[in-house]
This record gives C-alpha cells, structure tokens and sequence, in this order.
C-alpha cells in the first residue's frame, strides 16, 4: 500500500462516525470485528439495498464477496466508515448510495454530487481497486409508504444521469440498474419485484445479480 493510501485511510480512521440508530451503530460495530478485508476481496458497500442482500448465497462459487451495506446509509455515513472498506484497498468495489440522501429534500444536483464525493474518496483511497457505480434505483409511490420521497419518481433519471456523466468523466465503471428495475415507459420500480415501493423481492434480487454476474465472473478470473 502507498505512503499516500496510508494517510488517507488513517485520517479516516480517525473521524468515523455513526448515524443515529441501534441497528446503524451495531452493524458499524458488528464490522469492526470482522478480520480485514483484503486485496482479493470484493466489497458490496451501499445501504439497505446492499444490506438486505444475501451475496454469499448469491454466489456460492465464489468466497471473496463480502456485504458491508447499512440501512438508512448516505453519503456522508459511508465516508465516515471508509476506513472499514478501504483500509487493505479490496480488488473491487459494487457502490450503491442516493436513496436516503434523496429522501433528506436535496436536489438531484446535491444527491449526484454527494454520491461522487464518495466515488472520490474510494479512488484516492485505493487507486488501484476497481470501482462499479450502480445508480440509484427506482421507487414506486403507489405503495404510499415512504413520505420523504413523494414525488420523487422523475427525479432519480435526473440524479443518475449525472452519476453516469461523472463516472464516465472518472474513467469509473457505471451500472445501470435502474432500467432493469422500473416499469416499461415510467419511472416506476416494478411492483412484482418490490416488497413495498423500495425495497426488492428475491425476484428483483435475481436481476441485480444477473446484471453484475459478468463483472464478478471477470474479476475472479483475474489473478
């Protein structure tokens, strides 16, 4: 690991912070106590999306795939816990990250900005790991559920639009899950792989892992 990556990680090391919750603060903790992650291993580092993932069963195939997701998570709480991440500079990392920043009534232009602020820490952190961007998924409102993003269903095209155009300006890897995910013409999640306008079913689960089977695949193939 370089001089620089060291410094990076240890002034991160030194400001990690929890958001408020049990659950948020456990898991933090609950991570802290893992053995270090490693050069060969690959990260999926997001909120309650990634959280709720079952990756080891995903892909039985493969033991280097490790879940470092947190429900309720935003940008600002994964830069403060990027030091659990990066500090050996894994071979790769699957970010996800906007909903809750959305849901606190920032922009498209603030949520974009924000997850990219990530996306640039990862980088100077561990320049050598390779990074894949999922954009921020879609909701449905017809479930009427989640108040803080009401009306918010036109505004993820808008803030992934910019994550693609930045990741692009990065030389970062983009994923598009957003349109596997919504319903044909509307921004809309699908209804029959969502458990509540939000969150996915095992069925939207299959399409996730379907979508970066051939990334995952690739990098195991790389020694």
């Amino acid at each position: 690991m370089s001089l620089c990556c060291i410094c990076v990680l240890g002034c991160l090391a030194q400001r990690v912070r929890h958001l408020s919750g049990k659950h948020y603060n456990a898991v933090v903790d609950s991570f802290a106590t893992l053995p270090p992650l490693t050069s060969s291993d690959i990260v999926m580092f997001g909120d309650s999306h990634t959280e709720f993932g079952d990756w080891q069963a995903y892909f039985p195939q493969y033991s280097n795939i490790h879940d470092r997701g947190i429900i309720g998570d935003d940008a600002g709480g994964m830069i403060n816990r990027l030091s659990q991440v990066c500090s050996h500079c894994p071979k790769a990392i699957f970010f996800e990250c906007g909903a809750n920043d959305l849901s606190h009534g920032l922009t498209a232009s603030r949520v974009a900005s924000d997850v990219l602020r990530v996306v640039d820490r990862i980088r100077k952190a561990c320049p050598h790991t390779k990074l894949y961007v999922q954009g921020v998924f879609p909701i449905n409102e017809d479930f009427g559920r989640w108040k803080a993003l009401k009306g918010k269903t036109n505004v993820i095209p808008i803030i992934n639009n910019k994550l693609r155009q930045g990741c692009k300006a990065r030389g970062v890897t983009y994923i598009d899950l957003f349109s596997l995910f919504k319903e044909p013409h509307s921004n809309k999640m699908r209804k029959e792989i969502c458990k509540d306008g939000l969150h996915l079913l095992p069925e939207g689960y299959q399409i996730w892992v379907k979508a970066i089977t051939p990334y995952i695949d690739q990098l195991n193939r790389v020694k």
